[in-house]
């Protein structure tokens, strides 16, 4: 299979392990491979699978709908899509929203940044350092990550912002207050130069970066920065959202005090790995294209029958609260485990999304081979996890399905601590 990979798919198109892995079935938070292996999934798709593999209510709606209608295109009322808006409007915070469904979390960058141009005539977009938004040329053009930005060619012009990393950088060793204050300074400096921009974009928790974020409080203080300059605030909620950080339902919520973002882009965890994505926004931003535009595959309603029947699980079950209770056992419990380890420099996270940096020991420089090593003793000791961080990737990404069990998170930290001790 491996064979056949190489041959027609681009080289380009990452494999984890040194012995790919095909996945042939899953159920609750254990993954099979063809060979028969079981994984516990810390990992879920990155982070797509964010309730419970093969889920009997996602899968029965799923087919529910097949059964009735597969496609219409957003040229016909579609009565799953209205609803799952009606749901997510709701949820959002965001006053008089509005919500376009699109097919990835890349898809929904590009119509966001689409709308912020368009409301603010301005091809200017501020990003934060370390960022990553998706594979497409515009978001491609607003990543500040050199290890996905295969291109510096853009459509827009992109200025970055100190602020995503806390513990790295010219700020890390500033207390949490002073950090906002140097990074709201540089913020002002940066609008200060040019034109203002249409908008700042940024991850509340920093996904490939290596789940890194700022001090709670950081993205509020940039908002009254943004709202003197009329530039709008952009929350890329495609990892954080739906409760997966546990303290809030969305990432932004940690940064409310000046209230919503203009708008949020979603996608990921919210079908369950149906591929759903999405923007809302306020009504006069949304309704700022002037153009025609539809979405032939947006709001499909086999994938938003997925949708609703996966968020009122989430909603029914307190997920986001699960999150929150062994999210914090787990955090607690990696700490306790790798306090001796010289070669984990951090672990951080919040709820059930949790990065273990590995470094040279005695260096505090990344060491990418070593993450790559504990990543293959992981699998081999029956455990999936992700990886990423910065342009080096040598960070652990833990990013369970959310019914996670305490003993779950105990198997996964104990097959964490032994591969963490080999290598």
């Amino acid at each position: 299979m491996y064979d056949r990979h190489r041959a027609v798919l681009p080289r380009w198109l990452a494999l984890y392990y040194d012995d790919p892995i095909e996945l042939s079935h899953g159920e609750g938070r254990y993954v099979w491979d063809t060979e028969g292996n079981r994984y516990l999934d810390f990992f879920g798709g990155i982070l797509t699978t964010m309730t419970a593999h093969a889920l009997p209510e996602v899968t029965r709606a799923v087919g529910e709908q097949a059964g009735r209608l597969v496609h219409s295109s957003t040229l016909y009322l579609n009565r799953p899509m209205i609803e799952l808006a009606e749901r997510i409007a709701a949820l959002s915070g965001i006053p008089d929203a509005r919500v376009f469904f699109t097919t990835s979390g890349t898809e929904a960058t590009d119509t966001a940044l689409l709308l912020a141009t368009a409301h603010r005539g301005s091809p200017q977009i501020l990003a934060m350092r370390n960022s990553y938004h998706g594979r497409s040329f515009s978001s491609v053009g607003i990543t500040g990550n050199s290890a996905w930005s295969p291109t510096g060619l853009s459509p827009l012009q992109t200025l970055y912002v100190h602020g995503g990393v806390r513990t790295r950088g010219p700020y890390a060793d500033l207390t949490d207050d002073r950090f906002i204050e140097a990074c709201v300074a540089d913020l002002e400096d940066l609008i200060g130069q040019g034109r203002p921009p249409a908008a700042l974009i940024a991850e509340p928790i920093q996904g490939v970066g290596g789940f890194t974020s700022p001090p709670d409080g950081l993205y509020a203080a940039f908002r009254e920065v943004l709202d003197r300059h009329g530039v709008l605030w952009i929350s890329d909620e495609v990892q954080t959202g739906w409760g997966r950080t546990g303290d809030h339902f969305w990432g932004w919520q940690a940064h409310d005090r000046n209230g919503p973002p203009d708008l949020v882009t979603f996608a990921k965890g919210i079908a369950n790995g149906m591929s759903v994505g999405g923007v809302v926004a306020r009504a006069g931003i949304m309704d700022s294209i002037d153009a025609n535009s539809i979405s032939t595959f947006g709001g499909s309603p086999v994938t938003m029958a997925a949708g609703l029947a996966n968020l009122s699980y989430l909603l029914e079950h307190d997920l986001q609260g699960n999150a929150r209770r062994v999210g914090g056992l787990l955090i607690e419990r990696l700490r306790g485990i790798t306090a001796g380890l010289p070669s984990v420099r951090e672990v951080r996270g919040r709820g059930l999304m949790i990065g273990i940096e590995i470094v040279r020991p005695g260096t505090g420089l990344a060491d990418p081979a070593a993450t790559a090593a504990v990543l293959e003793a992981a699998r081999a000791g029956g455990l999936l996890v992700g990886r990423g961080g910065g342009h080096d990737s040598s960070v652990l990404r833990i990013a369970p399905p959310l019914t996670l069990t305490v003993a779950e998170a105990e198997e996964g930290a104990a097959v964490l601590e032994q591969a963490l001790r080999e290598v």
